[in-house]
Order: C-alpha cells, then structure tokens, then sequence
C-alpha cells in the first residue's frame, strides 16, 4: 500500500444519494427547510474521515458550463429531469459543510467532474497514494488499476464497496478495466443518454467483447456476425463510436491544484458550529464535534468539544452529575432556574396529593422497567403543573401500587385535565396498576401531529424547536444508548429525579405552545373530535387484545411447509438446477439467462436481475415455473411472518395478542400497527386469508363481531366531487362496478360481462390513485390505447370526478396541502417541482390524499362514537381490532345482535358525507375473524 490515501469525492452524484436516502422520511427544519442532502452528505464525509482516516482529500463538482460531450452529442443528458428544488438548494449548505471540514471544492468549466477526479487520480496514483474515488457512478470503472479504487459509500444504512480491476471485471463480465468504455459504447448508459446500439444490452455487448475485444473490432466484424444482431450493429455503428467517445472519461483535464491543499489536517470547529445549528444538526453535530480532536491525529485544530463549544469530560457539574450545559442560545437545566422534587415518602405523597387536588392542568409521565407498556414496572411518576416546576415520585422498592392507591382521590378528579406526550403508554402503564383517568385530557404528541403530520415529533425535538430548551439526555447521564433500551431502575435516583421532572415540566410548557397553534392551523375540532379522543379508546384495545388459535397456526404452518417445498421442487425441476430461490440474484440468473425467459430483462440499480412481484406477474403466462416460484414466495412469507410469528407475540400473562397502534405516523390519518402489523393482514388470496381463522373469540360464550365500510373511499369521491352519475348510483343502493362498467361501455347493467366489470373496477379504484394509462393497461392485461380509451370514456361519464382531481391539484399548488372533509392538512412539499416525477408523485397525493384521509377520520369517528355508545348501554363486549375501513369486536353471545345494530348505526352516521352519499356499514358474525368477516 502507498504511504499517502487521496479521497476523491464525486459531489453530485453524493449530494443527489444522500438527498434521495431519506425521501421517504424527509429531515425538515424547525423553518421548513429540507436538509436530507446535507445531513445524508455530512455523514459521508464525516465517515470517510473516521473510518478511512484519509492523508488527502477533495470534493469534485460538476459545472453548468457545457463541455465537449455537450457539443458532440446535442442530447448528451438530455433526458435528466430537473433536480429538486430542495436538492439543488442544498448545494451551498453542502460547499460550506466542506469547507469547514477544511477540504477542497474543485471543479472547472468545461469539464465534468469524473475528468477532474480521473485526471488527479491517474496522476497522484504515480506519486505514492492510493486514490479513492467516491462515488456510485459504476462509469468510474474504466479508471481502476493499481493504485486506483471505486469507493462506492453503502447506500440507506447498507455497507461500502471498494472496487478494485477484479471487481470491475467481474461486475462488467469483462477481460479488463479498459473494456468498461467498450461496453458503454455497445450498450449506452440511459442515466447519461449514450445511445449505444439500440437492441444490444448488457449481456450481449460482454459476449461480443469476449470474441472480438474491442468495440473497433466489433464493428469491423459486423459484416460476418449472422442474424440481427449483425444488422443491428452495422446500423448502429455510428451511435456505438460517439457512445464510446461519450461515455470516455478525460484524463488530462488542465485542473490546478497542489497536492498539499488537499491534505486532511484540522476542521473550522467554528464555521461547522454555525452552519450545523442553523441546519438543527443538534445530535450529529455534537457528536462530530465532540470526536473532531480523536480524529486529526497530531494536528488538531480544537479541543475535544460538544456542538456548542463546551469541552467534553471536563464539564461542571449539575444535579445528578450530568453536563448538559450546550451554550447560551440554548436553554438545558443547567442554564435555566427551576425546581425539581424528589417525592420519596409517603408523608410526601400525602403533602404532594393535596397540592395535586388543587390543580386545573396537570402533567403527567411515568417512568418504567422497558418499552412494553404491558409489561414494563413502574418506577416513578412524573409531575408538573407550572413552567420549570416538577415533582418526581419514586415508585422503586415496592412501593409503587402503595403510592398509586394513595394518589387514586387525584386519578378519579374529572375536572382536571391531564397532559401527556404519547399519553396511550402512560394510560397502559396506569391500567396494569388498576388505575384509569376520568378526567379529559390532552396528548402533545398528538396535537403536534395534526398541527404538522410531516416528520418525527419526539419531546425532545419539540422541546427544542418549541421552547429553545435541550433536555437531559439518558446518554448524557450515564452514557448508555437511550430510554428505548433501558431500565430506567439502573438510573441513580438524584439522575432519574431530574430527569423525569424535567419530562414533566417540558411537556406542561409544549402544551402552552401547542394548544393556540391549534386554533391558528384551524384543526381544533380535528383534535378535540377525532384524534386526541382516540387515544383512550386505543389504550383499551391494546390492554383488551385479541386470542389466538395457536394450535390451528401450528397445522397451517406445518401444511404451508409441505406446500412450499413441493413448489421449490418442481421449480428445481422445470429449471433443471438447484439454487436459493430465496435468493433474487441467483432467480434472476436462472429465468433471465439460463431459461431466457426475457430477452430485455430489466436490471436492478446493483446491476442484479428485476424478479419483483410485478415482474413475474409480466411472465406468468410465458412458463409455469413462474406460478410455482410466486406460490413459493407466498406461502413462505404467511409462513416467516404470519404462522410462525404471531405466536411467539402471544403476552406472556394475558395469553393474547397485543398489537400497538401508531397514531401519529401516517400523514393521511390512517392508523398503523406493529408487534404484529395488522394492517398488513393478507386478504386477497386464499392462502393469506386462512391467516384470519387464527384470530378467534375470548371464549366459548363470545363471538367475533367484524364490522366495515362498504366502498368507502368511492363514496367519499362522489360526495367531495359531486358527480351526480356516481351519486345516483349510491343512492339507489347499485353495485358501483357494474354501473361504471355500463356507463363506461355504453350498455345496460344486465348487458355488463364480468370482465367489463373487472375493468371498471379498475378504473374505481386506480383513478382515485391517479392511474395512467399505462397503469391500467399492466393492471388490466390490456393494449394502452384500450387503456386509454377506457378512462377517456370514464372521465367523459364522471365528469366532476375529473373536475375534482384537477381542483385539488390547483388548491395544493397554491396552498402547498390538501385537507380532508375533518379539516386534516397533508402538506405537499413538492407540488410546483419542476422534477416531473417528483411533481407527479405529489399531485396523486393531492387527489388521493383527502379520499383517503377521509376515510381515515370517518373510522377514528366512528370508534369513538361506538366507544361512547357500549358505555351509556353498559355492555361488556370489547372493541378489539382496527384494520384499514374495518372494526373487529370481541361480543359477549348474548349482547350479539345488541352490538351489531349498535356498531351499524354508529358507522353509519359517523361522519354525514355532502351530496346526501348514503354510508353503509355491514357486520358479521364469527367464531373467528374470517367466519365474521
């Protein structure tokens, strides 16, 4: 190895990974600012640095100036759509980050980046470095050689590569790193728009480089290669030879630079301070910050320090031994007068129950043994109810079911509302004590979610941006890695007093920030009728659960396991091989190259064969092995996820199955579960509803009631667009597909075939999901044009339908969000991009969004008003289940029909749609969940 490591960073192509990594749960700032680019990229660059502890390094940018590609090829990236606009706002962030790393931007005019980083690492590899180019760019490849790396970074939380000539060959499937430019020539590059030879694609440009070595000499053979093949590459020649010039990184840029301005020694701790606080990189930047002196090896250039300027291991101390001093502009406990008290006797608790009793807000937290509020002890509670005051009483030493009897006068008050952040755990926690709440109550984290459904919504988060106040962390304490995976018995009382006092006291301030924000964001009446409601009456479907058949779920595994084994063997069979069918790599391998199921196989962007579900529904029809490769898929996943797992859920005391519900994740409003997912309960096939017969009822003297909308969300189009045709046929009580199919193929119902009715149902539902032609014509079987001419058909029948879509886009495009009939804001961030899929993305969610979120408030209103109404009539049935548009009731036999008629007539008028859309709710019965459903 050369003593020096040159790190090369391929700017753009990071910035874009870094930004796309964290699409699905975006970074947004207390100012709305997008920061996934420059938090996914500050993490590169911090890694590198540590892991690889590089000698040199420099970040290399693109520049808008054209280059040579640009004036050979007219169309040279042509088909690139424009970035996102909070992508291309990044790159400056991204620079400054850089330069407060104390490392080199280069680029130059003219040239593109990889000609920069292809000419300093050709020539620095000569001088006794090894150079790392860092990028996923696999073009970097015809670069490699002695002394020369692709170092392509691990992409969402996966790990790096480092390419060397062996690697690159064995990707490509060539003889040498040289044959990478070949390749592209032959094949193009969809990313760049090379061209390449139309028809010629991966596989068989490495068959003709294997026999003829260069794209010269394959040219210069074409005349004597028979078929279309020959054909295609005689006529392609052209293309092929300004591919190759295209695809050909230049390696003699004149780029200035001095080797010893590139070399890693020291950071501007201050720069990197302002621009981490400016972009709320509290945690990421404390931790950087606070490592920086470990890392610059003889050469620092700061003291070992948090984020904020304080040096780490030597800090004052505060109550409990913990730093948490971070800087004037922040406010912490150490910084911030307030009194906390330790509540540790039962004279105490008596002395603190009758202040308690005085008091019109109170609020509230508990600490405990773990996460499983079903099983966590309890080890003190929280309290407060005036800005930096709080009480803290230790429940440790058997003490806690004394002090909780003690305090019931104080639970039983019903004119004292109680505050809470994630309030369903503490009401968990409560309920195994014999405690529950009368009074009303007020959830923070929910009140944040329907202020701001986007993002996380922990305390801490909202304490900062809320109330510029950072509060003890568990890891500050006593170093561990959090609350999340800690008994909070292991923390010291004078520690966990100060800590759980401090819970209490910030959530009591949120409240004050949140509640007029409710008003001002106008979903108060989301707050107060749907979501904070729903709290207690989740907290009771959790400690209810459900029973389980665990011995059916032992057969049905067992049968399962048969099935699965009789389908990989005659997959085995049909393929004339053994391999992992579990293994995407090697099934791709087998359909693709050894039984050439698809001559234009699509690959993966890690170069491995497509074998998704959509795929292979493509191929059903062309082979049996692929029916027998999707039962395979099937059974074994009910098997891994459903027959095999959900026992080992079952709670160790109670016996049953206790999903926990999500509130404040799904911005639509929709619920979701997990430990088990019971959102994802599979329906559709035979299979994977036999999953259901294991849910059962309590006992020989219950049944199961299952109780669901029926076409909710097209009820809810027709009342939200007023689309008078769709109208009509809800009121008349018409079977919605079979009225779509007539009006859309121009005949009466009774003329309607079953699979004119199947295309109308199609279109019902992938309308409201803004499906395309194409869409519908993969869904369908069917040519696009038939496609097109069915919704062409649809839009002309249900004409406001269409109007509506094309509202709800124009609202969201000046408003930046679209509500529900509740009044629940789904904001879209990227409804005026000018990245075409971006955008389009966004504007389905506008059309479907409000559907969608409607159905979501219609089912939270109707659990709440079901709720109400088994308690006026006393019942001792038990709401148990919530599944999407369904409800699931553990009902005692004798208050059978009782429940129905109650659980109808409560779905039903949950939520009165305009128009006069008539709701309807049908409900069965069951010894188990699918007799009942």
């Amino acid at each position: 190895m050369a003593k020096n490591k040159l790190f090369l960073l391929d700017a753009m192509a990071l910035v874009y990974r870094a930004y796309f990594s964290l699409a699905q749960s975006p970074r947004i700032t207390s100012a709305g600012k997008n920061t996934n680019a420059q938090f996914g990229f500050t993490n590169t660059i911090y890694d590198l640095l540590k892991k690889e502890k590089p000698t040199h390094m420099a970040v290399v940018w693109d520049t808008h100036a054209p280059t040579e590609r640009h004036t050979d090829f007219t169309d040279y990236k042509a088909n690139r759509q424009e970035a996102p606009e909070d992508l291309l706002n990044a790159i400056p962030d991204v620079k400054r980050i850089i330069e407060g790393f104390n490392i080199a931007n280069l680029e130059l005019d003219g040239y593109e980046a990889d000609d920069v980083v292809g000419t300093i690492a050709l020539q620095m590899s000569e001088q006794d470095f090894d150079v790392y180019m860092v990028t996923p760019d696999k073009d970097y490849g015809q670069l490699v050689r002695d002394h020369v790396f692709i170092y392509k970074p691990g992409y969402k939380g996966g790990t790096y590569e480092i390419l060397g000539p062996k690697e690159v060959c064995e990707k490509w499937d060539i003889e040498h790193v040289g044959q990478v430019i070949d390749i592209l020539g032959l094949m193009g590059d969809a990313v760049d728009n090379i061209p390449g030879i139309p028809g010629i694609g991966e596989k068989t440009a490495s068959k003709l480089l294997k026999e003829y070595g260069t794209l010269e000499n394959v040219l210069a053979n074409a005349p004597y290669i028979k078929g279309k093949l020959g054909e295609k590459i005689l006529a392609g020649s052209d293309s092929a030879c300004i591919s190759k010039k295209l695809a050909t990184i230049i390696t003699n840029v004149p780029i200035a630079y001095h080797i010893d301005d590139l070399k890693v020694d020291g950071w501007h701790a201050d720069h990197l301070r302002a621009v981490f606080e400016e972009l709320e990189f509290r945690a990421l930047g404390r931790r950087i910050l606070g490592e920086m002196s470990q890392l610059t090896g003889d050469h620092p250039v700061i003291t070992q320090t948090d984020l904020f300027g304080n040096v780490v291991g030597a800090a004052a101390q505060v109550s409990g031994g913990a730093d948490n001093s971070v800087g004037p502009h922040v406010d912490t406990v150490s910084n911030t007068p307030h009194e906390y008290i330790l509540i540790n006797s039962e004279a105490e608790v008596q002395a603190f129950l009758e202040k308690a009793l005085q008091q019109e807000e109170i609020c509230f937290d508990t600490e405990t043994t773990g996460l499983d509020a079903l099983q966590a002890e309890l080890v003190g509670m929280s309290f407060s109810w005036k800005a930096h005051e709080a009480y803290y009483i230790n429940c440790n030493d058997g003490a806690a079911r004394k002090y909780i009897e003690l305090l019931q006068p104080l639970f039983r008050k019903e004119d004292v509302l109680w505050i809470a952040h994630n309030l369903k755990y503490d009401l968990l926690v409560l309920k195994r004590y014999g405690v529950e709440l009368t009074g009303p109550y007020f959830d923070t984290m929910v009140a944040h979610y329907d202020i701001e459904p986007d993002g996380k919504r922990s305390m801490d988060m909202l304490s900062i941006k809320y109330l510029n106040y950072e509060p003890v962390s568990i890891e500050s304490l006593i170093g561990k890695k959090g609350k999340g995976q800690l008994n909070m018995r292991d923390v010291p009382l004078p520690q966990i007093t100060e800590y759980a006092a401090e819970d209490a006291d910030i959530t009591f301030q949120l409240k004050q920030q949140l509640d007029p924000l409710l008003d001002k964001e106008d979903v108060r009446d989301l707050f107060e009728k749907v979501d904070n409601p729903l709290v207690r009456i989740l907290a009771d479907m959790e400690y209810e659960g459900v029973n389980l058949d665990v011995d059916f779920l032992r057969q049905y595994s067992s049968d399962l396991a048969i099935t699965i084994q009789k389908a990989q063997q005659s997959v085995f069979e049909q393929a004339g091989v053994s391999f992992n069918l579990a293994s995407p790599k090697q099934l791709g391998e087998v359909l693709f190259e050894k039984m050439q199921l698809d001559e234009k196989a699509r690959k993966t962007k890690t170069g491995q064969y497509a074998t998704g579900e959509d795929v292979l529904q493509k191929l059903r029809k062309k082979h049996k092995i692929v029916e027998d490769i999707l039962v395979f898929r099937e059974l074994s996943k009910l098997k891994s996820t459903y027959s095999d797992t959900l026992p080992v859920l079952l709670h160790p005391e109670t016996g049953r199955i206790h999903t926990s519900y999500n509130q404040a994740v799904v911005v639509t409003g929709r619920l979701s579960s997990n430990n088990p997912n019971l959102q994802n309960i599979p329906i559709r096939t035979d299979n994977g509803r036999e999953i259901r017969k294991a849910f059962i009822a309590r006992d020989s003297g219950h049944i199961l009631i299952s109780a669901d909308y029926s076409q909710i969300e097209l009820r809810i189009v027709a009342a939200i667009s007023g689309d008078e045709n769709m109208i009509t046929a809800f009121r008349e009580n018409k079977d919605i597909h079979r009225a779509t199919a007539a009006r859309v193929y121009g005949v009466t119902e009774s003329e309607v075939t079953s699979e004119m009715r199947r295309n109308a149902k199609a279109v019902n539902f992938g309308i409201i999901y803004g499906q395309s032609a194409f869409g519908l014509s993969e869904t369908l079987g069917i040519s696009r044009s038939e496609a097109k001419e069915i919704i062409d058909n649809y839009f002309e029948q249900y004409a406001a339908v269409k109007a509506y879509m094309n509202r709800s886009i124009d609202f969201a495009k000046e408003h930046g969000y679209v509500k529900t009939l509740m009044g629940r804001k789904i904001r879209l961030a990227d409804i005026n991009s000018a990245n075409a899929t971006v955008r389009g993305f966004a504007e389905r969610v506008a059309i479907n969004a409000p559907i969608q979120g409607s159905a979501a408030d219609m089912i939270k209103m109707a659990m709440i008003n079901i709720d109400r109404a088994m308690k006026a009539q006393r019942v001792r049935s038990k709401m148990i289940l919530q599944v999407h548009d369904e409800l699931i009731f553990d009902v005692l036999a004798d208050e059978a029909e009782i429940m129905r008629t109650l659980i109808k007539e409560n779905m039903e008028n949950a939520m009165i749609l305009p128009n006069g859309v008539p709701v309807i709710a049908e409900a069965g019965m069951g010894k188990n969940w699918l007799d009942a459903h």
